[in-house]
């Protein structure tokens, strides 16, 4: 892969490309926010885009060059997208469910029920259906969580654990990088040993540690017991917490407390953060800057929590979606997941960033120009889990992928599908 000190070399190329074949695509345009140096890679600058013909060289560095009057952009190029929060147990499962429907209890309640049709047969065919549809969405890495219950009732992994391990393994073979999280119970992981024993196994897979958080009594012990263990075997943590519309939540406020008190140097992903809609100025902008200071992420989860959230027997008027503007101006990187699809938490949905960033914008009004919100599907989500930038001009070709769309307004409608950029290249000489 080019590296980003690679960029003297990538500007040589813009001049002085030297002799021999070269693969271009015209009628490019590549988001600002996906460039690592914009003002090398050359092209067009058309607001937040640089638009040119796209060229290959022959040893993979790419830049643009001005296209004519006539080329009229066609393609918008990206680096394989990121998916940080989904639940492939769980997904696609809403057909067996009945009725279902209502607030975060009722879809644990239901999704528990459900659980007795988790065979071995069922999980892969499910987590199958969702890593195939992700892949089609364009995305080259993404982290599932999966549920692990501890205690004298439950096996020491959950079969889905297992499952997925032989999925990801198959999924590397395919250029897909997939993180599983071990989605815990935080009072149970305040038991001496716990948090230790499932680090353990999730270090043996390479995934990542977490747990859910609501107002649980044992909060702080948990979340002590959980850094320690991912400190002790280099984990990434992951975190559900405040997922309701109660002011008095505040799992968050407490990770952001204890992330320095241990000195933890890992990424730190926290989902949801529904609480933070309803907390007055001065709290919400205290909580914001704890995050900030301590390198936390956040990612909001529209799907799921416009639909748990805000209930109260008519039509809602409190969404759930958290504070994501407030977020970005006190320096949290923010996220946008995908995270439930057709389940309990969210009977509808798709395995698609996409999909999922047009959902934010409308609901989180995320105005134009758009290209600094592609950041939430592709370089935030990478940085949280502890994976290496993925820019346009420091990508293999083989990791990035063009939209058919003329513009972001266009790409985010979620119509275009992602094609494989050297599926698209032609092969050219180049004097």
């Amino acid at each position: 892969m080019t590296q980003p000190n690679d960029t003297a070399r990538t500007a040589a190329h813009q001049t002085n490309p030297g002799t021999g074949p070269r693969a271009v695509l015209p009628g490019v345009s590549v988001p600002v926010s996906q460039l690592a140096d914009p003002d090398r890679f050359g092209g067009t600058a058309t607001g937040d885009l640089r638009c040119g013909t796209l060229c290959l060289a022959p040893d993979g560095t790419a830049h643009l060059e001005p296209s004519g009057s006539d080329s009229a952009n066609r393609y918008i190029v990206l680096p394989r997208l990121t998916e940080a929060h989904v639940h492939l147990d769980k997904c696609h499962s809403i057909g067996r469910l009945g009725d279902v429907g209502g607030d975060l209890a009722a879809a644990l309640a239901a999704q528990r029920r459900d659980k007795t049709n988790w065979t071995a047969d069922d999980l892969r065919t499910r987590m199958q259906r969702g890593l195939t549809e992700l892949r089609q969405a364009g995305c080259g890495a993404l982290r599932t969580h999966i549920d692990w219950a501890t205690g004298t009732d439950h096996p020491d992994t959950p079969l889905a654990w297992d499952i997925m391990a032989d999925l990801t393994a198959a999924a590397r073979d395919a250029g897909i990088i997939v993180q599983t999280a071990a989605l815990t119970g935080i009072d149970e992981m305040a038991t001496p040993g716990a948090a230790q024993a499932v680090a353990r196994r999730v270090a043996r897979d390479g995934g990542a540690l977490g747990s859910f958080l609501l107002g649980h009594a044992n909060m702080r012990a948990g979340l002590r017991a959980l850094f320690d263990a991912a400190t002790h075997f280099g984990l990434p943590l992951d975190f559900h917490v405040d997922e309701g519309l109660d002011p008095s939540l505040d799992g968050l406020g407490l990770i952001a407390d204890i992330a320095p008190e241990t000195g933890f140097e890992g990424p730190i992903l926290c989902g949801h953060a529904c609480s933070l809609a309803v907390r007055d100025t001065d709290d919400l902008q205290r909580t914001a800057d704890k995050l900030a200071h301590a390198g936390i992420a956040v990612a909001a989860l529209p799907s799921t929590n416009l639909y748990l959230q805000g209930r109260r027997g008519g039509t809602p008027t409190a969404r759930g979606l958290t504070m994501l503007h407030e977020l970005n101006q006190a320096g949290v990187q923010t996220i946008i997941g995908t995270d439930n699809v057709r389940d309990a938490f969210c009977p509808i949905g798709r395995h698609d960033p996409i999909w999922s960033l047009g959902l934010a914008v409308l609901t989180g009004h995320l105005d134009p120009p758009f290209g600094a919100h592609l950041k939430t599907i592709t370089t935030h989500p990478r940085n949280a889990m502890g994976l290496a930038p993925l820019c346009v001009d420091t990508a293999a070709p083989s990791e990035l992928i063009a939209f058919p769309a003329a513009d972001l307004s266009e790409l985010l409608t979620g119509a275009a599908q992602p094609i494989p950029l050297t599926d698209l290249l032609t092969e050219t000489s180049h004097d």
